[in-house]
């Protein structure tokens, strides 16, 4: 029976990161990529909407753990090692060209997932990697110094062991097997489902707000998208991401506060009412929106404080006037439930930080074991942080793997 050198249990974008750097620098070296599915690299295909929103344009390591929920203190050490700006000079050394758009996503010129998922394929067979579908891992274990995988194509002996599975139960079941904790999985990238008269059939409209979970302290900020279900965006999102355990917690019915003028105070608002009665006293309130919000919104907004559609804005009573300060800046809203974010589905939850070495990525369980991606407990907020983390820890273990 072949003996692999090193074997990566995973097929997407972490496992095909680790095959590709370690192959490259140690030609030596056997590496096999094992995947339990049919096709490799499936979530870099839908991921960012089909164009693969790679990374993110935050080059300062201490910046760039901000955006991760759990794993910021982790990762500021391998941060310093491969950051934003060496996956850019990854990919594009490889012949990929990046674009950096305005909110700061880093995407592929082509905006194709497919120039990603090429070059991975591109580069494994350059470095001879050999990667194999249809494995699903029924076992590993340890013995004379060798990892015994057990597939379901056949047993595979292999000196070293990364896994890049990502949030898979199964495998994580197989870690606790050799010594690890796993800490529960809880989805951390999801949209709000909202029933509500003020947004209804609003599909589609986004606007920047600033959104807190009334009774926590958590609060964020950024686009706001109304959608179907309720309300997604950038803004929720970040809420989601960082709220992961408190709103599981709650089983996911819980109030927000949505401010529609993002950081514009109550008090603030009311100033700028009575200003507004004064600027725009003869026009109708229905057709005159000073505060440049979504139209059908503004209409929404304005019916929920009790003002009529002919009502001028010099009419206003002090009653209608509070009402509109409310809606505007401090609209509460019931959530009940959540629905899963596209196809991109990321959890909270994995192998226990504290039993990894984050010089490394190898287990503190088991030598010759390593950990790259979701399969640990890092999450990050959506706009390409959670494949950096992936990334990052590929790229540690490829220059680590092998040192004496």
């Amino acid at each position: 029976m072949q003996i692999i050198d090193v074997l990566i249990i995973g097929g997407g974008a972490a496992g095909f990161f680790t095959a590709i750097n370690i192959a490259e620098k140690h030609p030596e070296r056997s590496v096999v990529i094992v995947e339990r599915g049919k096709e490799f690299l499936t979530k870099v295909r839908i991921s960012g909407g089909g164009r693969c929103n790679v990374t993110h344009a935050c080059f300062d390591p201490k910046e760039l753990i901000h955006y991760y929920p759990r794993g910021e203190k982790e990762l500021l050490g391998p941060f310093h090692q491969f950051c934003c700006g060496d996956t850019m000079g990854w990919f594009e050394e490889r012949g990929v060209e990046l674009k950096i758009e305005d909110d700061g996503r880093i995407f592929p010129v082509t905006n194709s997932s497919q120039t990603i998922i090429d070059c991975f394929l591109r580069e494994a067979k350059k470095y001879q990697v050999d990667f194999r579908t249809n494995h699903a891992v029924k076992n590993i274990s340890k013995g004379n110094d060798l990892w015994q995988v057990e597939t379901s194509q056949g047993i595979l002996q292999a000196r070293k062991v990364v896994l890049t599975t990502g949030s898979n139960p199964k495998m994580w079941k197989l870690l606790e097997t050799l010594g690890h904790t796993i800490i529960p999985a809880v989805p951390s990238l999801f949209t709000f489902n909202i029933k509500d008269a003020r947004i209804k059939d609003l599909l589609g409209i986004a606007t920047p707000a600033s959104v807190k979970v009334v009774g926590t302290k958590l609060a964020s900020n950024g686009p706001l998208l109304i959608t179907h279900w309720g309300m997604s965006g950038p803004g929720i999102l970040k809420l989601s991401a960082w709220g992961a355990r408190i709103l599981a917690d709650k089983q996911y019915n819980f109030q927000i506060e949505v401010n529609w003028l993002d950081h514009v105070s109550k008090d603030d608002c009311l100033e700028m009412i009575k200003d507004f009665k004064i600027e725009l006293a003869k026009k109708a309130v229905h057709k005159n929106n000073p505060f440049n919000l979504p139209k059908r919104l503004w209409q929404r907004i304005i019916q929920a404080a009790g003002i009529k559609e002919q009502t001028r804005w010099a009419d206003l009573n002090k009653q209608q006037t509070e009402q509109l300060a409310c809606q505007l800046t401090e609209a509460i809203f019931n959530v009940k439930g959540k629905s899963t974010f596209k196809e991109e589905f990321v959890t909270a939850g994995g192998i226990d930080l504290k039993e990894v070495n984050f010089k490394t990525f190898e287990s503190k369980k088991q030598q010759d074991l390593y950990f790259a991606g979701e399969i640990l407990n890092i999450d990050a907020i959506t706009g390409g942080f959670n494949f950096q983390n992936a990334w990052t820890g590929s790229y540690i273990i490829s220059e680590s793997i092998y040192d004496l």
